[in-house]
Order: C-alpha cells, then sequence, then structure tokens
C-alpha cells in the first residue's frame, strides 16, 4: 500500500507542474485522496465485504466529490487531475499511467448486470468534462478531448474530440508525450478543415459574382449608350428626309 501511495505521489509531480512538496500533494490532491480510499475499498468489494466498500467508497466521495465504485479496477500510478465530479462505474478499468481530468465520466449504457463500462489502456489521457460510455476499449496512450462523448473503440494512440466523438489524429504510442487535458499541438481536425474550406470556397464564389455583376453592369450601361446613339443617328436621318 505504501510503495503504491510513494508511486502515486510520483505521478502528480509528473504530470501536475502545481505541485511543490509531498505534504502539500498528500494533503491538497483529492484525487490522491479519492485514488488510496478506493484501493482500500476495492480490495473491501474483492473480500465480499461489499457493503463496507460502498460506505468507505461514499466516504471518498463526500470527502473528494470524486465517486469511484468499489468494484472498478485502476491499474498503477493513476493520477485525477482536480477531480471534482469524476464518475467512475462499477466495471470500469483503467490501465496503468492513466490520467483523468474533472467532469470526466466512465459510464454505462446498459442496465445489465456483466461488462458495461469502458475499459482503459495503460496511458490514456482524458480531458475535463469528456464521457466515455458503454464496454468498449480505449487504445494505449489514447488522448479523449474535453467534453467529448465516446460510445466506440478508440485505437491506440489515436486523439478523439467532439460530440459524438470523432477521430483527429492516430500516432504511434509515446510514453513521453504527456498531453494535459489531452490537447494536442498543431492537432488538425477534419471537420473543422472541411468546414473551413467551404467558407474559403464560399467566399472565392462570393467574389466571383460581385467580379460577374460588374461586368454585366458595364455591359448594360453600354448597351444604354449604344441604343441612345442608334436613336439620335435616326432622329438625324428623319430630319435629313
Amino acid at each position: 500500500m505504501f510503495a503504491s501511495i510513494k508511486e502515486d505521489i510520483a505521478s502528480v509531480f509528473d504530470r501536475d507542474p502545481a505541485a511543490r512538496t509531498t505534504w502539500e500533494v498528500l494533503t491538497c490532491y483529492p484525487g490522491l485522496h479519492a485514488v488510496t480510499l478506493h484501493r482500500v475499498s476495492h480490495w473491501l468489494w474483492s473480500s465480499r465485504l461489499r457493503w463496507l466498500a460502498r460506505v468507505l467508497s461514499h466516504l471518498g466521495r463526500f470527502l473528494t466529490g470524486i465517486e469511484i465504485h468499489p468494484g472498478a479496477t485502476l491499474g498503477r500510478r493513476v493520477f485525477i487531475d482536480h477531480g471534482m465530479g469524476v464518475v467512475i462505474g462499477e466495471t470500469a478499468e483503467i490501465g496503468d499511467d492513466c490520467t483523468l481530468y474533472h467532469g470526466v465520466t466512465l459510464g454505462g449504457t446498459s442496465w445489465s448486470k456483466g461488462k458495461r463500462h469502458p475499459t482503459l489502456g495503460k496511458q490514456v489521457v482524458i480531458g475535463a468534462g469528456a464521457k466515455v460510455l458503454g464496454p468498449i476499449y480505449v487504445g494505449e496512450g489514447a488522448k479523449i478531448g474535453s467534453n467529448a462523448v465516446v460510445v466506440k473503440e478508440v485505437p491506440a494512440g489515436a486523439t478523439v474530440v467532439g460530440v459524438p466523438g470523432r477521430l483527429v489524429e492516430c500516432d504511434a504510442v509515446d510514453a513521453a508525450r504527456f498531453a494535459a487535458y489531452a490537447v494536442v499541438q498543431d492537432q488538425d481536425d477534419p471537420y473543422a478543415k472541411a468546414i473551413q474550406t467551404l467558407i474559403e470556397h464560399s467566399g472565392e464564389m462570393e467574389r466571383t459574382i460581385a467580379a460577374l455583376q460588374g461586368k454585366v453592369g458595364r455591359l448594360e450601361a453600354a448597351l444604354a449608350r449604344s441604343s441612345d446613339d442608334l436613336e439620335r443617328a435616326a432622329e438625324r436621318l428623319r430630319a435629313v428626309k
């Protein structure tokens, strides 16, 4: 247990530049408190002391604002940053070195008693407010953007954003490439890129139409002048006769 807490504290320093001292992390990080209490409640749950496990889980929720069902399985060095509003369901499984931000939900989509919550591979990062729902697998090193809603499998190394979640990037897993809040620099969203292309095309069309309207206007003016000239010439011919 103490070795696990030591690892958890080290993971906070690795992933939160605001962490200054071990004492500060021990006393002021609700994510660490929630994970530590969960490890005890999960042991009670596995020992079939289900009511005690739920009571301890409920106490952890009251103290930290983080709700982790005692049946959920957490790997080593799991870091919940800020943490308020995080909900982790009974059959959820979280791999080593995963990071969850506040408002994350690992929820179920059915009332069945079997596996109904997500499984996260190692080094997964889930941004604030994201919802990962159903018995899906999120591959190793994947990143889920803030407020995304994910209901389908996510490949390893992928970045998913939006509602519903859509794949915008899929790279090789890089353990050294931690992305806070699952934000990746120079990330191209194909939907946003397509919309931008349509906007640019629409602008080009408007400029082309404006140019054509100008040419039509000039032609109409030239035709009007020609018509006036023809009428004056006809009047002069009639006067001569």
